[in-house]
């Protein structure tokens, strides 16, 4: 590795270990992370390795690769460490920003562009978000993205180059397992019509025999998990897969046209990453038009295969960014190397564009104190610290945007993502302010409820049996409810009259894990619980 890799992958380390890394234990857990961490410690907990579960019922709709590094991480760390938990996520993000550094690299031959290209992936949003939650899409992705990069590579060479071939395979069959054919549909496929388009597949009849190979590692890797739960637990597999196939085509049906304000996903570089696909524009202006044509097809491509699944959330938008960081570095890399000599139209936009951000690093002390001036006791420092970092940040981007110094102005623009997460996530807890939070993972600290074995009528949310820390047993009627002894019964929606006449029902506590205050938009009932003991009259 040479001097000039070392130093674009020390950067690349840095800024991922700000963005990744820092501060993983500031939010709560969400909804997704809640069932695979469930999933994970009873792993831990029960041994249930293979036949996963969830609040100990089969949850076979996600193949378990993920689960298993985040058992591992709980196992080194702590069950309740948040950062242990993410970890592994946060890790799997580096391994992707890393990735597409290489892949670049190889498509550009162009080490300064392929380090753009890795910092604007590194700082959209989405991939911020993914890579700092506990959810399993930013795996499948980052091992998918070596599969590719590999790809890349036997594509373009002469020689069989079986080990490469075995790696694709090893690598299709992780990202299989950590996400089913998610990201075969919505990452690989995109690429592979998009190369073919471009480059051609000239030569590639030598290459069969390897990539039949390759193929069969992948089924060995990839399939063997399922292949196994279907022959051990048939009906609940059966099951699972109708609902889940039911679920693409009747749950979150979107319009074809839902995704088409994909590029706003990337968050800071939403605007240059739409002039980016602005290929009339951008063509004149690229040295490597091929390249360039490469990325733009391969993002479009990549959105119109997505529009065509009836299911649509914003989140399934995450493979978009990948290429979509190579398509938007093509227009920083032509800012950076033409600098003063840019046209006036190039002009106007960058000083639109990275003004923009300026303004929001030197206006965030005002604006920050004025949307949080009644919540910052006991936040003062990370305000003023911040405060501080992005204002000297916002002024040295518009000293150097004065100048046409755009390189600056880009990793000022990194530098001002790395300062946000550094010093300034912890101010999410201002708006922790629910004067009715009860933890539910107190129960067992309430006397009457020490040995008590634990029901959940119609069931409680993930969330809460996360934090809960034990399985709370679904019930649906009164025939599962023990005869001879008491229980304790969590509730959501509330117990049906007919139950008083059975049970002599007595309400002990109100749990509601809802960090925000009633009065917002985001509170959410489901978060809440009303514990009772039961017992037979």
């Amino acid at each position: 590795m040479n001097a000039v890799n070392k130093k674009y992958i020390l950067i690349i380390l840095a800024v991922c270990g700000a963005i990744f890394f820092s501060h993983l234990e500031t939010i709560y857990v969400n909804i997704m992370e809640a069932r695979n961490f469930i999933t994970a410690r009873e792993m831990l907990q029960y041994g249930h390795w293979l036949h996963t579960t969830m609040n100990l019922e089969p949850r076979y709709e996600k193949p378990p690769l993920p689960t298993w590094l985040t058992a591992i991480s709980a196992a080194v760390f702590g069950m309740k460490s948040l950062f242990g938990l993410r970890l592994p996520a946060a890790l799997s993000a580096t391994f992707l920003i890393g990735t597409s550094y290489f892949l670049s690299d190889k498509i550009l031959n162009n080490k300064k562009q392929a380090l753009i290209n890795a910092l604007i992936l590194a700082t959209s949003f989405y991939i911020i978000f993914s890579g700092r939650n506990g959810q399993w899409d930013i795996f499948a992705h980052a091992f998918m993205m070596l599969a590719i990069y590999t790809f890349f590579i036997v594509f373009t060479s002469e020689e069989k180059r079986w080990k490469d071939w075995l790696l694709i395979g090893l690598f299709l069959g992780f990202s299989f397992m950590s996400k089913g054919p998610v990201s075969f549909f919505a990452l690989l496929l995109p690429f592979l019509i998009a190369y073919g388009i471009v480059y051609k597949y000239n030569g590639f009849r030598k290459k069969w025999t390897p990539l039949l190979t390759s193929l069969i590692l992948f089924a060995i890797v990839g399939l063997s998990w399922g292949i196994y739960i279907y022959f051990t637990d048939s009906h609940a597999a059966e099951t699972i897969a109708d609902k889940e196939t039911l679920a693409w085509s009747n749950r979150n049906i979107r319009p074809w046209y839902y995704y088409w304000s994909f590029f706003t996903q990337s968050g800071l570089w939403t605007f240059f990453s739409f002039i980016a696909l602005l290929y009339p524009f951008m063509i004149k202006r690229v040295a490597d038009k091929k390249a360039y044509r490469f990325t733009f097809l391969w993002t479009v491509i990549t959105v119109v295969l997505l529009s065509l699944i009836p299911e649509k959330k914003s989140r399934y938008l995450l493979p978009v960014l990948i290429p979509m960081a190579l398509n938007t570095g093509f227009y920083i890399h032509y800012l950076i190397q033409k600098g003063k000599l840019i046209q006036k139209t190039d002009i106007y936009i960058a000083t639109f564009g990275f003004g923009l951000i300026g303004l929001i690093c030197v206006g965030f002390p005002f604006a920050g104190y004025f949307f949080l001036k009644n919540s910052l006791d006991g936040f003062w420092l990370p305000y003023i610290v911040t405060s501080a970092v992005l204002f000297s940040i916002g002024i040295i981007l518009f000293q150097n945007l004065i100048h046409k110094n755009f390189e600056r102005v880009f990793y000022a623009t990194i530098a001002m993502m790395c300062a946000i997460l550094l010093f300034g996530f912890p101010l999410a807890k201002t708006l922790y302010n629910n004067p009715g939070f009860n933890n539910i993972s107190n129960l067992r600290n309430i006397t009457a409820a020490r040995n008590l074995p634990l029901y959940s009528y119609n069931g409680i949310s993930p969330e809460l049996i996360w934090e809960l820390g034990e399985p709370a047993k679904v019930v649906t009627s009164t025939e599962k409810f023990p005869e001879n002894e008491p229980f304790g019964l969590l509730v959501t929606e509330g117990i049906p009259e007919k139950f008083y006449q059975q049970y002599t029902i007595q309400a002990l506590d109100t749990f509601d894990i809802n960090y925000i205050h009633p009065s917002k938009k985001g509170y959410k009932k489901r978060l809440t619980a009303k514990f009772y003991v039961v017992s037979k009259k």
